[in-house]
């Protein structure tokens, strides 16, 4: 739902390709279109079926993530919370492409004259999604209750 709003707003409020500064050589809100996948990858392929395979792609992975959500045992919360996070940023970028045939970005980083492609909050939903399971992969097991096994 802000994922949706803020492109609504950004669409509403900033013409497409153009910028407004909100803190200087930092960072920008800047309206551009993704027709690619994450980082704007095959954005340059041209192909009257792009949208489809990337519609048909995502419904896919949607399915396979509430797959896995429903067999993840209820005390694995960082993989629980992670996959929510990554099955909210899908449907989103999903939501985009169903109705724009791409995804609308907007958050714009700068950092040292260094530019990191602009992204969206369901693709920031997707990457913190991402790290909660990688960290669950170091986190080590939780030890037993040792006063559960008294008899």
């Amino acid at each position: 739902m802000v994922d949706q709003y803020t492109k609504f707003m950004v669409s509403l409020h900033i013409p497409l390709n153009y910028s407004i500064k909100v803190v200087e050589d930092f960072f920008n809100l800047t309206h551009i279109r993704n027709s690619g996948v994450a980082f704007g990858l095959f954005a340059g392929q041209q192909s009257e079926y792009k949208v489809l395979m990337f519609i048909a792609i995502s419904t896919i992975a949607i399915i396979a993530i509430l797959v896995i959500f429903h067999q993840t045992p209820k005390e694995k919360k960082l993989v629980q919370t992670g996959l929510i996070l990554i099955f909210s940023g899908a449907i989103g970028n999903l939501i985009d492409r169903t109705l724009h045939g791409e995804v609308i970005d907007f958050v714009d980083f700068f950092i040292n004259g260094h530019h990191f492609p602009a992204f969206n909050v369901a693709d920031s939903c997707i990457t913190i999604g991402v790290a909660l399971m990688v960290a669950d992969l170091f986190r080590g097991e939780p030890r037993p209750d040792s006063s559960a096994n008294i008899l």
